[in-house]
């Protein structure tokens, strides 16, 4: 029995008890009405009325109580069925329950038979990928071992090789040593033939000058004057030949130790080759980025050139845009402008002033650090303030193509090491390097040659005299006096004269090899001129009827010298002349 069965019990219960409370009230009531007095009395009358209509209240509640006992009854009973209905529901929902559960004990029945034949099948895949695998390994071992083996044997065959060369090599030797052996007692009897060879032409000259006076009939003093004359003659001849010995052996000399000490120099400064032009390239990360760049009809590019002085090229390479202009400091301030605006994404005239204040303020700031470095690298460490904003600005600065900055650094550098070589003050021609280009950083707001402008600075900052009068006789534009400058001198040439170091244009690359062959062809006496390797070789054939090996030697001179005095070049230019006599006999 559920809560709605107790629920409607206890309601028939209280109707029940209503029921007889009235019927026990009818009861009483009657009973007075039997007790009362005469009909007459009209008090009873109307008490009589109002019982009966008490008795018909009564009547009327207990029908309503019958009528709802009955509703309760069906109600009851209705409910019964409902219980019964939900009872057979619940059986039938247990069943299927049931029924359900055993499907699926069978289909897990079946899913874990499915499951241990697939890992049976899967482990057996695994084991024979694993056999296979390791019997490519053993294979792959199998062969490396055979390659090692190979190698060995190679190297065995290399080394019996070179042991067998060793061993010719070592005979070569001998034989050469016997044969340099022969050649010197060769060459001893050969001295000394030609020394008895001397004695009799002295003798054979002597009686030769005895005969002629005697035929001749001169007197002493004639004879003395006509042999101080040959002797003369002859005297001048063998000094000019020593002196073009002396000078020989003593520009070879000269030349092997300056060579010496460039090279070293050289070497031990490792540099890059220039790399730089008028145009800086900036990335996009995408093409719709160009339209934003030029704004409304244009009025972004035209905000960013007036505002950074840098012409902005927008074509059609892809996800990329072109900053040009010949001022590098320039060019690098309107690049990270346009790099900051890209990130930004906010392009418009005013965000375009603010950008251009702040990315001038970053290239400031980099080109400061920059010139910090260079000196912490050269090792100077005392100089003035406003010299090392100026150092700052030749970070972006180009000479033919080479950075100014790097060049004064490497010129430091090979300065210092050809002054230690020589045993001179090394800090002072260091520092006279490293500021000889200073000029450069204001040749485009001061007139003037970037040499003189760079002593002007370094002596009104407080520089040496000595470092003043290098960095204004680097270019001869005043004659140098001292070592440093002339050390300034050959570590600018050399950095500069390196392969690779600076760019030159074609047209001015051949109207200087141009110049240099018409410069050796208007000797007298040069049969053909040949420039060679870039410019840096000239070679001078000439007649040798007309012009003999003195001759040779002194137009090599001339030529060298008249191409120092008109010409302007990188490095050094060698000039060398060829003298070649050749006899030809046709045999009939």
């Amino acid at each position: 029995m559920n809560a709605f069965d107790l629920v409607l019990l206890v309601a028939v219960l209280v109707l029940a008890v209503v029921v007889i409370g009235a019927v026990l009230v009818g009861i009483r009531t009657l009973r007075r009405m039997g007790a009362a007095p005469a009909p007459e009395d009209p008090a009873f009358i109307a008490e009589k009325d109002r019982q009966e209509q008490s008795l018909a209240a009564l009547r009327t509640a207990a029908d309503e109580a019958n009528s709802t006992i009955d509703v309760a009854k069906s109600a009851a009973a209705a409910a019964r069925t409902e219980a019964a209905a939900a009872k057979a529901e619940a059986k039938a929902a247990r069943a299927e329950a049931r029924r359900v559960l055993d499907d699926a004990r069978a289909e897990a029945d079946t899913v874990l038979e499915r499951a241990h034949k697939q890992a049976e099948a899967d482990a057996e895949q695994l084991r024979t990928a694993a056999r296979r695998s390791g019997e490519r390994e053993v294979a792959v071992l199998a062969a490396t071992t055979r390659e090692q083996a190979a190698e060995v044997e190679r190297r065995a065959a290399r080394m019996d090789e070179r042991e067998r060369m060793h061993t010719e090599e070592v005979e070569r030797f001998a034989e050469r040593e016997r044969q340099l052996t022969a050649a010197k007692a060769a060459l001893a009897a050969r001295e000394a033939a030609l020394a008895q060879r001397e004695a009799e032409l002295t003798e054979s000259e002597e009686l030769r000058r005895r005969e002629l006076e005697r035929v001749a009939g001169l007197t002493a003093e004639s004879a003395r004057l006509e042999l101080v004359d040959a002797i003369e003659t002859q005297a001048k001849r063998e000094a000019a030949l020593l002196v073009r010995d002396i000078e020989s052996d003593a520009r070879n000399t000269a030349e092997q130790r300056a060579r010496h000490i460039v090279v070293d120099a050289i070497q031990r400064v490792a540099s890059e080759q220039t790399a730089e032009s008028v145009v800086s390239v900036l990335h996009l990360p995408g093409d719709e980025m160009k339209g934003r760049i030029i704004g409304r009809e244009g009025r972004n590019i035209r905000a960013f050139e007036s505002v950074t002085g840098v012409n902005l090229i927008i074509d059609d390479t892809p996800e990329a845009v072109l900053l040009s202009c010949f001022d590098p400091v320039r060019r690098e301030v309107g690049r990270v402008t346009l790099e900051k605006l890209v990130l930004d994404g906010r392009i418009h005239p005013h965000r375009i002033e603010e950008v251009y204040d702040l990315a001038r303020q970053e290239v400031e700031q980099l080109c400061l650090r920059a010139a910090e470095d260079a000196l912490v690298e050269v090792g100077i460490t005392e100089i003035h303030p406003e010299l090392v904003t100026l150092l700052g600005r030749l970070r972006y600065r180009t000479s033919y193509g080479q950075n100014v900055l790097k060049h004064l650094v490497e010129t430091a550098h090979i300065a210092g090491i050809m002054a230690a070589e020589l045993r001179l003050d090394v800090p002072i021609i260091k520092r006279s390097a490293f500021l000889h280009d200073i000029g450069k950083a204001l040749t485009h707001e001061v007139e003037g040659s970037h040499a003189i402008i760079g002593a002007d600075l370094a002596r009104k900052y407080g520089e040496h005299e000595d470092v003043v009068h290098a960095i204004e006789a680097h270019h001869n534009e005043v004659p140098p006096q001292t070592i440093e400058a002339v050390l300034t001198q050959a570590s600018d040439a050399c950095s500069g004269g390196r392969p690779g170091a600076r760019r030159e244009s074609l047209e001015a690359y051949v109207k200087r090899l141009e110049r240099i062959e018409e410069i050796a062809a208007s000797k007298l006496g040069v049969d053909k001129v040949f420039a060679m390797q870039a410019g840096r070789e000239i070679r001078v054939m000439v007649k040798p009827d007309d012009v003999d090996d003195i001759g040779a030697a002194v137009l090599a001179r001339d030529v060298a010298k008249q191409i120092e005095e008109e010409l302007t070049y990188p490095g050094q230019i060698r000039v060398t002349v060829v003298r070649e006599s050749r006899v030809t006999e046709i045999a009939r």
